[in-house]
Order: C-alpha cells, then structure tokens, then sequence
C-alpha cells in the first residue's frame, strides 16, 4: 500500500482577536516522492468564524471538513459541541473509521483538536500543531509564544518554517489564514 505522509498544521490563539492557523503545502506519496508543494489544507469555515487545518489523507480530511462543518451548524455555532459529535460518528460510524485524518478546529473561544479515536482534545497551552513536523512545529511555538511578543500569525509562520527545516515531509510553501 502507498503511504501519502501528511503534513505540518499550527495553530495559535493570543487572546480573542489574534488568532491563526497555518499548514505547509507539501504533499508526499511514500517515502521518495513529492506530490505536490503548494496544497492549501488550511480555511476559514462557518462564515469566517471558525479555522480549520487537517493533517493526513487529503480526500477523508475534505470529507471531515465538510462534516464538521454541518455539525457547527446543527449545534448553532458551538465549536465544542460539534467537535465532540463529530468525533463521536467518526469513531462509531464504519465508513468513517477509516478515514486517516487529524483536525485542528478553533474559534475566539476555543481551540481543539479531533481524532478519528473519537477524542476531542484541548491543548494545556493555547498552541497546538499535528502532523509529519507537528512536534518541531510545537516545540517552535512552544519557545515563541512563551518567550516572545510575537503575535499568532507569526508564532505560526516561524514554527512552520522551522518544522520545514528539520522535517522532509514539511515545506516551506505556508498558507496561513486568521480570525
């Protein structure tokens, strides 16, 4: 079977209004390959108020997206709440067990990342990063958001950077988008 490696997300919330999300834009298939370098797996949802970034298989991370997205609107908004009935059906649900994905969902209130484990977790910091370099890319950020002044967008920028650095499977082709 043909391994396609995911990719690097971070998100950072500074407080209410400066919030972001970014990705990198390398997709790989196996070990050798480049498939692509400027994927954008990062957006804006719900009428701009939520961000989303997936790492992982790209076709069950859109199909994710679109889900939660219809979960954001059954709960009105509520973020928690369709995060954790997402990762309800997504554990339950045999068609979407499968699905080989990670998501991080944030709003000005919160900031989670959902499994297909059905877990809903909440970082301890208000930082958080998955994928390939999500660990350099959380280390990154783990330094910048606790010992510098940087704003969101550019704790996340950096992190990704330096995860492209260090990670062959993490670009330095970054799409960043903020609330």
């Amino acid at each position: 079977m043909i391994t396609f490696h995911a990719t690097t997300i971070c998100a950072v919330r500074r407080g209410p209004d400066d919030i972001a999300i970014g990705g990198d834009g390398q997709v790989t298939m196996g070990e050798t390959a480049i498939m692509k370098n400027g994927a954008k797996k990062v957006k804006k949802i719900f009428g701009g108020k939520v961000l989303t970034g997936f790492a992982g298989s790209v076709a069950d991370a859109f199909a994710l997206t679109e889900k939660f997205e219809k979960k954001l609107e059954e709960h009105g908004g509520n973020l928690k709440r369709a995060a954790v009935d997402l990762a309800q059906m997504w554990r339950s649900d045999q068609g979407m067990r499968s699905l080989e994905a990670l998501m991080i969902v944030c709003d000005r209130d919160e900031l989670l990342v959902i499994s297909g484990n059905g877990e809903v977790i909440v970082p301890d910091q208000q930082f958080v990063a998955i994928g390939s370099g999500g660990n350099y890319a959380y280390s990154a950020a783990n330094a910048l958001f606790n010992h510098t002044d940087m704003n969101a967008e550019e704790i996340v920028r950096e992190s990704l950077k330096i995860a492209s650095s260090i990670c062959v499977y993490t670009n330095d082709h970054i799409t960043v988008e903020k609330l």
